[in-house]
């Protein structure tokens, strides 16, 4: 039970870690519009923005450099490994 729980937080950790790089990597190259591709970035919009606006009322951009994105790709490492390690802990 524990081990499944573990792996779920593992798994989401991973998935929600993807969406991020494809939201970071996807504001860099400007692609030509299609519905799909408008539809695809307001999903990764409104499902990483929200996350990562948090550290960028904290950590505002530097020399034209938004580093948000990796502090907050940090903090979901540092939450999944507290998460892991307390759910280790039932075992």
């Amino acid at each position: 039970m524990i081990d499944s729980a573990i792996q779920f937080v593992t798994a989401l950790y991973w998935v929600y870690t993807l969406l991020i790089l494809l939201y970071v990597l996807l504001s860099w190259i400007q692609l030509p519009y299609s519905l799909w591709m408008g539809r695809f970035r307001a999903f990764l919009h409104d499902t990483v923005e929200p996350y990562i606006s948090i550290f960028r009322r904290i950590l505002p951009p530097m020399g034209g450099f938004d580093f948000s994105p990796v502090v907050a790709l940090f903090a979901l490492f540092l939450i999944r490994e507290i998460v892991v390690t307390i759910l280790a802990g039932f075992q």
